[in-house]
């Protein structure tokens, strides 16, 4: 074996070093000293020689005869690229998010001209775009005090939104602007954030997109009893990793500019109870609101709490109360009021599977939250639904959900056909979700 012949050689090279200096010292000849080193530094070389000969061919030992060579099999492969990567490095710093959502629906009322007592469902027995999403987002903390976020956003979502608009040119100018807002970080204690511009509401328990819902629907509570949006400024301030708090003072309710000289201000707290529960709750209250009169006496009261509990990894739990108190409606001229609650579960039965459930009463006492839906004015309507949902994740970008929801009323609240209405109806939504996010590398 070629190995074995170096190691000789090698070593003996190594006897002769050690034997040289007592050698040396026993000669008296210089020659004698001369030839011994040249004959030392021509073994060196063939043995320098061999080994670079040796580093170009494959090794003859089977790779399995050693643990060096099977180690490097059983790692784990590499994660995959990140996708985004390149684009949010070469944007210095900004981070890129997109999303896709497209589904089918189903209402067995056959409502002419779309579900219109579900706003976030316009198609029956077709397809549709629920909401096409890109966004561009700059953090800040202490050392990058500046950063901004745009969110643009089209899709009957976008149309939903804008649609609960006042005629305030909102509809226009900002028609696909879901959010766009400054950012500064101001060096006060832990640090304050300062955000300017149009920004989504720190009410309720579920937002835009789908994706990040537990079911494919919208909930009554999120398009009855709190606002998309608000324009203006809000701050907040991060105790620890328990407490945080962020004030609001901003035009309105789903306002660019505002219909009055008066403001909506509010809080919102949130408390990490522990690892596993969570409370945020969110004051809210302004001249402005559902059914609002226009005027700057009358005010506009929200209260919106949120709870959640993960008891386990794979269970989840959410609940959501809302409370709304507007002094002066303008279909009755008087004060006017409307409750909700929602309750949440979801399981994952596997790492790409899950189902979840939710169930939700809606008490509109007044007719202020449903004003104008069905008909002029509907008091005492009480609106129940129930939510089931199939979740499956395709790919590591790609999420399908299929639902069924049945909702129903104390009143002939939901259309069927033109132009009658009933108290209950029955969907099917299935849902296809396309996100792409720096962090996802799957």
């Amino acid at each position: 074996m070629r190995m074995a012949r170096l190691y000789k050689m090698a070593l003996g090279v190594v006897l002769l070093a050690c034997t040289l200096p007592a050698g040396l010292a026993a000669q008296t000849s210089s020659t004698d000293t001369d030839k011994k080193i040249s004959d030392l530094e021509k073994q060196l070389e063939a043995i320098h020689a061999e080994l670079n000969a040796l580093k170009g061919k494959p090794a003859t030992t089977p790779a399995a005869a050693t643990p060096e060579a099977a180690a490097p099999a059983a790692a784990a492969p590499a994660a995959a690229p990140n996708p985004l990567a390149g684009i949010t490095s070469v944007l210095g710093g900004v981070n890129m998010t997109g999303l896709a959502d497209v589904y089918y629906g189903y209402n067995a009322n056959h409502p002419a001209g779309g579900t219109v007592t579900e706003p976030f469902s316009f198609r029956n027995d077709r397809f549709g775009l629920n909401l096409i999403e890109l966004q561009l987002d700059k953090p800040v903390d202490k050392t990058t005090p500046l950063g901004f976020r745009v969110t643009l956003g089209f899709g009957d979502a976008m149309n939903a939104i804008n649609n609960a608009s006042p005629n305030d040119g909102s509809n226009t100018a900002t028609q696909y602007l879901k959010e766009g807002y400054l950012s500064y970080m101001a060096p006060i204690g832990k640090g304050l954030q300062f955000d300017f511009g149009k920004f989504v509401t720190p009410a309720g328990a579920e937002v835009l997109e789908t994706n990040q819902n537990w079911n494919y629907s919208r909930s009554l509570l999120f398009y009855y009893a709190i606002p998309y949006y608000h324009f203006g400024a809000r701050a907040k301030y991060t105790f620890n990793d328990k407490w945080s708090i962020t004030g609001y003072a901003t035009n309105g309710w789903n306002n660019i500019a505002s219909s009055n000289s008066g403001k909506t201000g509010g809080a919102s707290i949130a408390w990490n109870a522990t690892k596993k529960l969570t409370l945020t709750e969110t004051y809210l209250a302004g001249p402005g609101g559902p059914g609002f009169n226009g005027s700057n006496g009358a005010w506009n009261h929200l209260s919106d709490t949120v709870l959640a509990y993960n008891p386990t990894a794979k269970l989840s739990l959410q609940g959501n109360i809302d409370y709304d108190r507007q002094e002066d409606f303008v279909a009755t001229k008087k004060a006017a009021d409307y409750t909700g609650i929602a309750a949440y579960i979801k399981y994952a039965v596997s790492p790409k599977v899950a189902v979840a459930g939710r169930y939700e009463y809606f008490n509109d006492h007044d007719g202020l939250a449903t004003y104008g839906v069905a008909g002029p004015l509907i008091p005492h309507n009480h609106l129940n639904e129930v939510t089931g949902t199939i979740e499956r994740r395709l790919a590591g970008h790609l999420l399908s959900r299929l639902e069924v929801r049945h909702d129903d009323s104390n009143q002939n609240f939901f259309q069927r056909g033109l132009p009658t209405f009933v108290k209950g109806q029955t969907t099917v939504d299935a849902g296809l979700v396309f996100v792409l996010e720096p962090s996802d590398t799957k």
